[in-house]
């Protein structure tokens, strides 16, 4: 059984706390794409954790945490962070995380690149996490990157670096930078050399254990609006963030999903740059960032999110994106202030109604059509069933289901992971 886990919107819907939640019964947890610019929170009887690069599934006895090839991984944060969950009584070892060989090493020259580009744009930024992710996965399709399979063969490393810095220091230099082999071969052998022990061909991995039925997830980072095809380009990530994707980036193409779960929120918010037509601002905007119990801020960047009501056009052309299956609805007890839910059923776009997301400079100029639905104004993050809930409640849950076309069959009303019932 093969199941992944995506983003609907503009990505933070809540996947961290959905893979940790449905991962328990599963073999493998794969992450297929994306490096440490996302910020998966989990909270557990352990406490409250973001992850930024290991799979969310580390929380679980008996399943294996895989990083695919499709990721872009910073060494010392993944080194960093696994110390963080070790000193918080996390177990990690090869025997429940591996990393494939093909995954590609987000270098300490990729991020200064990556905070150079967004001074250099200014008010015209894109973004960034700043974190060095659109330069490394443009390094990867320049074919100028290293693997972490270069890792298993030291005595041709630093010829590789060596030939890599020639041509990359041509741009680092228009900055005013540049990157030494001896130091980056220094960073490497004391944040990269620990992880040698995890480096596996994940394709024989993955297809071995296909062959043997086992279960396998994976999780996704961000949002179909996110995505550097089929997002809100150019204020994208710089990789595929689609569940069609999650076999290519894993290490196993020739595999099909058997399963597609799509998460998104009650409500909208979006982290970082770009068209959201949707967007509340001034107090409005402040009262929906701060009504739930945790506060809506990135959490890989801790910048304010942007918040809206429901888009149901994005929505809608994120399930048709995603392949979704069934649906994740997050964070429902935030809306229980609200005396009328505000939901976008369509855009207007230079004068004409519209139900179909745009694209390029017509997304932008893309002005929402809101329509009101009845709030519940009780508190609702005991519920536990759907009978727990207040009409008004389950009647905006059918509202969405309708307005996207898939059943929602998960409803979180809380952060902590029991904080959920099934719906339908």
């Amino acid at each position: 059984m093969l199941t992944a886990v995506v983003g609907i919107n503009w990505g933070d819907e809540g996947k961290g706390r959905m893979v940790d939640l449905l991962s328990e019964g599963c073999d493998v947890v794969c992450r297929y794409q994306g490096g440490n610019n996302a910020g998966h929170t989990v909270m557990n009887h352990l406490g409250k954790f973001v992850l930024n690069l290991v799979p969310c599934g580390i929380f679980h006895d008996g399943v294996m945490n895989l990083m695919g090839g499709g990721m872009v991984i910073d060494l010392e944060h993944l080194y960093g962070e696994i110390e963080g969950l070790r000193g918080r009584g996390i177990a990690i070892s090869p025997e429940n995380l591996r990393i494939s060989d093909k995954a590609f090493i987000c270098l300490p020259y990729h991020k200064l690149q990556d905070i150079l580009e967004e001074e250099r744009l200014a008010d015209k930024k894109y973004g960034s996490t700043r974190r060095g992710i659109a330069p490394v996965y443009g390094d990867k399709y320049m074919k100028k990157g290293l693997r972490l399979g270069d890792l298993l063969e030291p005595d041709t490393l630093e010829q590789k670096l060596a030939d890599i810095l020639g041509w990359k220091n041509l741009t680092l230099q228009s900055y005013g930078a540049k990157a030494e082999v001896a130091e980056i071969l220094a960073w490497l052998k004391k944040f990269g050399v620990p992880f040698v022990p995890y480096i596996i061909d994940a394709s024989a991995y993955l297809e071995d254990a296909a062959a043997e039925g086992k279960r396998i997830m994976f999780e996704a980072q961000l949002g179909t609006l996110r995505d550097i095809d089929y997002g809100i380009y150019p204020m994208t990530t710089s990789s595929n963030t689609l569940a069609a994707y999650g076999p290519i980036g894993a290490g196993v193409p020739g595999l099909r999903l058997d399963h597609v779960i799509g998460v998104m929120k009650a409500f909208s918010t979006c982290v970082g740059e770009g068209p959201f037509a949707v967007e509340m601002f001034g107090d409005e905007a402040q009262a929906l960032r701060g009504a739930g119990p945790e506060p809506e801020y990135g959490a890989a960047t801790g910048r304010p999110r942007r918040v809206g009501g429901f888009d149901a056009v994005a929505s809608r052309y994120g399930v048709r994106m995603q392949g979704v299956d069934e649906l994740a609805l997050t964070k429902l007890d935030v809306l229980s202030y609200m005396d009328k839910i505000p939901v976008c059923v369509a855009y207007e776009v230079d004068g004409e109604r519209t139900d179909r997301f745009p694209s390029g400079d017509r997304l932008r100029k893309a002005k929402p059509v809101f329509e009101y639905l009845d709030g519940w104004k009780i508190d609702i993050s005991g519920c536990r069933r759907p009978e727990d809930l207040p009409q008004a409640a389950a009647k905006y849950i059918r509202w969405i289901e309708r307005a996207v076309g898939r059943p929602v069959k998960y409803v979180s009303v809380g952060p902590a992971r029991e904080d959920y019932f099934t719906f339908g």
